[in-house]
């Protein structure tokens, strides 16, 4: 039978999707060779062509090659949404190793858990991060620690002084102010100039699709992080179904302030805009002064961000001085938009909040609202090739629309299972009674589907 949310599946939308059979990295050789010019990247002003974007990340992997990093390395990656994320994230891939994001927040402590569970060597930072992460290293035993630690300036991309758009005042000591080269105990450091000087070839490309890419960590409920694998095809899957349903072309202009560690930063906002060709303005840190600034003076076309950002953007006593018109696509989750908030955005701009709803685990969104026909405080349709189900959580027996159960969901951007945590895998995955042979993720989620197909969340 026909599941009910695809009578109200996009007209213009395909109800699945036939991505490319590549590796990530060739996204981004793929638009350096179409737009080597376009700004991939525009920074407080400086803008990176898709050129120079390549370019960096071809140096920076193979300067990862001169240290030691090999295929299926573990590699983490520790800034905020700075042009060095995006290079040395793609660097990482195209050294056919494997990205781990770290959250920036993180300290000493906790970013042990990363080194040591994920078995890394090697490690990118930004200078002001850079000294927390070799002080976890510093902590660790001799044969637990990181080897190299290749380090960044916060403001190593920011245009001349005097030139480009205002920087905050809180973050003028930030990224501006050089920071030393943090003390990595039995390894060494590097700068980011140095790496970029690295004049050895690049590696062959010999990762594929099934191999893996990126090891986000996800607390969940219970016990240490735990790290999601997730391979260059489930990353690529909705990478290509973000810009799809994000009405994605060459031409967007991405304003990219969710973090980009985040799966859904990382995947519906950085990886779909590489793919895109399009150009992401980046903001490190929220402000709503600065947010409103850049929307109008770039006109932004696309905004993935948190509710609570448009109710501070609103609430801003510069509001009416800025101009969102060039907005053709708002939405995003974590939270419930407030009717009151979505209704603005109807009336004054035409545009509908869209809610979408995704886990680290399912490579950020399973759902989303189509525009056409969204529904508030709701998570959407399942997306393209997603099957979705709300089942009882002890028998997993699936319940009639409107009744509340966990939600499982089993499609192309799941990931493979927790790295090291074989149980944890296996209890993570089911077979549904009459659907043998195929994996259902339980999300842990409770919700309901109401009877046109639409997902709803109670409680997580």
């Amino acid at each position: 039978m026909q599941p009910p949310h695809l009578a109200h599946w996009p007209s213009h939308l395909p109800q699945s999707i036939t991505v490319p059979a590549t590796a990530l990295p060739d996204n981004l050789e793929t638009s350096a060779r179409r737009y080597p010019d376009k700004a991939a990247l525009v920074f407080f002003g400086r803008a990176m062509p898709y050129r120079e974007l390549a370019h960096t990340a071809e140096r920076l992997a193979a300067y990862l090659h001169s240290v030691g990093v090999r295929q299926g390395d573990r590699v983490i990656l520790l800034m905020q949404n700075l042009p060095q994320l995006v290079a040395a994230h793609f660097a990482i891939l195209r050294a056919n190793a494997v990205v781990v994001p770290v959250n920036p927040m993180n300290l000493a402590e906790e970013l042990k858990h990363y080194i040591t569970d994920g078995e890394v060597k090697v490690a990118i930072a930004s200078a002001d991060l850079g000294a927390e992460l070799a002080k976890a290293s510093n902590a660790l035993p001799a044969g637990q620690r990181l080897d190299h630690l290749l380090v960044t300036q916060p403001g190593e991309y920011l245009p001349p002084p005097g030139q480009g758009d205002a920087i905050p005042a809180a973050w003028q000591a930030w990224l501006t102010t050089p920071q030393p080269l943090p003390t990595l105990e039995g390894g060494s450091t590097a700068t980011w100039q140095d790496a970029l000087a690295c004049t050895a070839p690049v590696p062959p490309l010999t990762v594929g699709p099934q191999d893996l890419s990126v090891l986000p960590y996800t607390s969940g409920t219970t016990g240490l992080p735990k790290g999601c694998m997730h391979t260059h095809r489930s990353i690529m899957h909705n990478a290509v179904a973000s810009a799809l349903w994000g009405q994605g072309s060459s031409e967007n202009v991405t304003l990219t302030v969710i973090p980009m560690f985040h799966i859904t930063g990382m995947v519906s906002v950085m990886h779909a805009s590489i793919y895109l060709g399009a150009t992401m303005v980046l903001m490190p840190r929220w402000d709503r002064e600065l947010a409103g600034q850049l929307i109008s003076r770039y006109q932004v076309t696309n905004w993935t961000n948190i509710p609570t950002m448009v109710i501070d953007l609103f609430a801003s006593p510069n509001f009416r001085q800025f101009d969102l018109r060039s907005l053709a696509y708002i939405g995003g989750g974590g939270a419930a938009m407030p009717q009151a908030v979505a209704q603005r955005l109807l009336e004054e701009y035409g545009l509908t909040y869209q809610e979408g709803y995704g886990l680290t685990e399912t490579a950020a969104p399973s759902h989303a609202n189509p525009p056409e026909r969204a529904k508030l405080q709701c998570l959407g349709l399942p997306l393209f090739g997603t099957d979705a189900w709300v089942v009882d959580p002890v028998t997993l027996a699936e319940l009639p629309a409107g009744e509340v159960g966990e939600i499982v969901t089993c499609g192309p951007m799941l990931f493979t299972g927790y790295w090291k945590h074989r149980a944890a895998t296996e209890a993570a995955f089911v077979e549904l009674p009459g659907v043998p042979g195929r994996r259902f993720f339980r999300t842990g989620d409770l919700g309901r589907m109401d009877e046109e197909g639409y997902f709803f969340l109670t409680d997580r």
